[in-house]
């Protein structure tokens, strides 16, 4: 990489070097005088309106109260002919868990939202960041995608996965962000109530089939940030997965605030050719990659799990 030089100065001084005077004039240091004390008036003034008589911030950001304590965010896609069944009880499976423990749920369909010719697949974060401005005093956000059940409804995100102590006793440490060997690896000494955004690997690195974000700041930069035009125009192979790999590794800001949990606790699969298989008591199972083999695969895959959910949360 090359840097400008800076142009070099003569060693030949000028002919004619007027000679500054040490002394102002009385008008010129009176004058100097006023707006110094003009300046410093309105230094303090900006400093009293912005320090707020000893508070940190002018304008207080809105905390949110917890009601409702989870937001469950699935995008529906009906562009693909999936079997109206399927989907209905993509729906009933959120709605039915949610009721149980006062959350609530988002449904935003695929087309909602202007991606300016980037893959559909980017729809999931425009609508978590929906979702945050729709239910702006919710705790957490949980995107779970449309192949999935949530399988336990006992499970509450804030207690199984979030609860500080019990999130520091989950999160897999000093572990490479994009196995096997990536050199940028997760937070060694992050604590829990600290963490604004949890996720699971599978064999192929991150996924984002089943992930939390902490509503708050945090989140809005995060989520702006990954929405970013030039992530979504870069032909990453696998679109919003990769880009999302690419800025965790970049971005010291997010990765301070990610921890990585056991598959088992968001994001088991059905299967287990890609990542930790489904074991009865799990939170999830998902159906992962059954869309590139047909909608109608989907919804055969899914058949015994949904048979699973709706016993257990009618004895529930």
């Amino acid at each position: 990489m090359h840097f400008a030089y800076p142009p070099r100065k003569s060693s030949t001084p000028p002919k004619f070097a007027p000679r500054s005077s040490t002394r102002l004039p009385l008008f010129r240091r009176s004058r100097a005088k006023v707006i110094a004390l003009a300046g410093l008036a309105f230094i303090t003034l900006i400093y009293l309106l912005t320090r707020g008589g000893g508070s940190k911030h002018t304008l207080a950001r809105h905390t949110p109260s917890g009601k409702p304590p989870v937001v469950i965010v699935t995008v529906i896609d009906e562009s693909h002919h999936y079997p109206s069944e399927y989907l209905q009880a993509v729906k009933d499976n959120r709605i039915q868990y949610a009721e149980k423990h006062g959350y609530e749920t988002f449904f935003p369909k695929i087309g909602n939202y202007d991606l300016n010719g980037a893959p559909f697949s980017w729809t999931k974060v425009v609508a978590m960041r929906h979702a945050m401005t729709k239910y702006p005093d919710a705790t957490y956000i949980w995107f779970l995608d449309q192949d999935a059940f949530i399988m336990n409804p006992s499970l509450r995100v804030e207690d199984h996965i979030m609860k500080p102590a019990r999130l520091e006793s989950l999160m897999i440490k000093d572990h490479p962000v994009v196995p096997p060997d990536s050199i940028i690896k997760t937070f060694t000494h992050l604590k829990g109530r600290d963490v604004d955004f949890v996720l699971t690997q599978d064999k192929d690195g991150l996924s984002v089939g089943s992930f939390l974000v902490r509503n708050g700041e945090w989140a809005e930069f995060f989520l702006e940030t990954w929405f970013d035009p030039i992530y979504r125009s870069y032909n990453f192979q696998k679109a919003e997965t990769h880009a999302l790999e690419h800025i965790v590794q970049w971005h010291p800001t997010i990765l301070s605030k990610l921890a990585l949990v056991p598959q088992s606790m968001l994001n088991s699969y059905s299967k287990s050719e890609k990542g930790a298989e489904y074991t009865p008591g799990d939170l999830v199972v998902r159906f992962a990659e059954c869309e590139k083999k047909s909608s109608i695969h989907c919804s055969k895959e899914s058949k015994p799990f949904e048979k699973q959910w709706r016993t257990s949360f009618n004895n529930a």
